[in-house]
């Protein structure tokens, strides 16, 4: 009798635990991270549309000079304290509650003086801040 040699069996490699635990992996990551940036303040972002945002109130101007002179919504203030920002920041806003405030300061601005704005606004509960600034022109070489 004759009997055909027996081949044996290959080894054969089970991946499904592996991808089980590679997913089980990727998803306690994604759950752990946080992509959230939390600061004390809360500033509005521009953006880059270049389309008006629909305004239902009149946003409060702090306008700053490379000087430090403080100009809000056309009264002047010459490198003005806290308390006489605050003063003046509250008694501009009136009876608004949370109004959008717009800090445009000069490019040669000392950094402190649009701390002290911020601050001010902080100070008095207003969390609705924005920074402007102009869009970067490129130059023809």
């Amino acid at each position: 009798m004759k009997l055909s040699p027996s081949k044996p069996e290959e080894p054969d490699v089970n991946l499904t635990p592996m991808i089980d635990v590679v997913f089980l992996l990727l998803l306690f990551f994604m759950v752990s991270t946080s992509f959230i940036r939390e600061s004390s303040l809360k500033v509005d972002l521009p953006e880059a549309t270049g389309q008006m945002l629909a305004v239902k109130q009149t946003p409060i101007d702090i306008i700053i000079n490379a000087n430090g002179q403080f100009i809000i919504n056309e009264i002047t203030l010459l490198n003005p304290n806290n308390a006489e920002l605050e003063a003046l920041l509250k008694k501009t806003v009136g009876d608004t509650q949370d109004p959008h405030i717009i800090i445009s300061a000069d490019a040669d601005t000392n950094y402190q003086h649009v701390v002290s704005a911020m601050d001010a606004a902080q100070q008095l509960g207003y969390t609705r801040l924005t920074l402007a600034t102009r869009q970067k022109t490129s130059k023809p070489q």
